[in-house]
């Protein structure tokens, strides 16, 4: 059953935007109507969906401001920080969900690795990997509905040891959780827990049938409940409306989620959705203004597909976001971790290994 985000009401007088059109903001002078969205973010004032719905739109010739707009947020509460992430496919294959995006799928013919979950030894290795990428998080994730108690008692024993050698948080990527579950990853040092949207509520039951959006908001408010922080983000790219989009941005406001990946759909050969290809580079970009500006203080992270559908213009991501995944994804390939060094050090940007919030 497909569910629609709740949306925030705007009423006269409030702190919001308001239904204000943007075309009644300036176009010109000394602040274009972008400069005017982002000092209301930057006033505490929250974005309504039209506006988010018009970034998207946005013409050409108004990206690089934009793009601007959406840096002066970043920096007030980033500044020039870039926050590296590294993922570890745990567990590869084997996932009894449909979700046709997705080459771990049941519904996957994808030529991928399959195994259970890694050894001690193979996950102490990659958090070392980790942490000589400059990484401040390590990523466990698995593919499956939701873990076992093995699984379970295999994070609870390894973290401690992860977060003892290593000067790294850990998100834990385990799919659907209950509320025991989820206190249990807490108690053993688990910082963050990713567990995406994916799409906005509307348009979910096109992706999957297995499972509900309301079950995967279940999980966020389950490890909002055991004390952790959210991860929680989606996949642009889809098929979905740019209304989708700006609904699982706006789902996530309300969420108050920490850190939002933004992937973008890479269709892998093998998938229902394999050869599905409809994003440019300045769409890409406007998608990452629109989540940096519904979400100011969140971190916004340039996910999967950005090497893919970025491409030449990846660096002017980061002009939105603050982070991204050093090295591979869970099935595909990432660019080498030397030429994300590059860009960030191009960039005036610089790494950091502390919290950004």
């Amino acid at each position: 059953m497909a569910n629609s985000p709740a949306t925030e009401s705007v009423t006269p007088g409030s702190s919001s935007l308001g239904a204000k059109s943007l075309d009644s903001l300036p176009a010109g002078g000394e602040e274009s109507r972008w400069q005017a969205i982002a000092s209301r973010a930057l006033a505490g004032e929250s974005l309504p969906r039209e506006v988010a719905l018009d970034i998207l739109a946005a013409p050409e010739e108004e990206l690089l401001d934009l793009l601007h707009a959406a840096y002066r947020v970043r920096q007030r509460y980033f500044g020039k920080t870039v926050q590296l992430y590294f993922l570890m496919n745990a567990k590869s294959g084997l996932c009894p969900e449909d979700c046709t995006y997705c080459s771990q799928s049941k519904t996957s013919q994808s030529e991928i690795p399959r195994y259970n979950l890694l050894r001690r030894d193979e996950l102490l290795a990659g958090a070392r990997a980790a942490a000589q990428r400059q990484a401040k998080t390590y990523c466990i994730v698995i593919s499956a509905r939701g873990p076992t108690d093995r699984e379970i008692a295999a994070v609870e024993k390894i973290v401690p040891e992860i977060k003892e050698q290593f000067d790294l948080d850990v998100c834990a990527c385990l799919g659907l959780l209950t509320t025991d579950q989820a206190r249990r990853l807490k108690a053993c040092g688990v910082d963050r827990v990713n567990h995406n949207l994916n799409t906005g509520g509307e348009f979910y039951s096109q992706i999957c049938s297995t499972h509900t959006y309301q079950d995967r908001v279940a999980t966020l408010r389950a490890v909002r409940g055991a004390g952790m922080e959210l991860c929680s983000g989606g996949i642009v790219g889809m098929g979905e409306r740019p209304e989708d989009v700006v609904d699982m941005a706006f789902e996530l406001r309300q969420l108050k989620v920490e850190s939002i990946p933004v992937n973008f759909l890479n269709p892998i050969e093998g998938t229902p959705l394999a050869g599905q290809n409809e994003l440019t580079p300045s769409y890409c970009l406007k998608v990452l203004a629109m989540f940096r500006l519904v979400n100011p203080q969140s971190e916004v992270r340039i996910a999967g597909g950005r090497e893919l559908h970025l491409r030449s213009m990846q660096a002017l991501g980061l002009y939105a976001a603050n982070s991204i995944f050093v090295g591979d994804y869970l099935t595909t390939k990432g660019q080498v971790p030397e030429a994300d060094y590059a860009m960030i050090r191009d960039l005036g940007f610089e790494v950091t290994i502390a919290q950004s919030a």
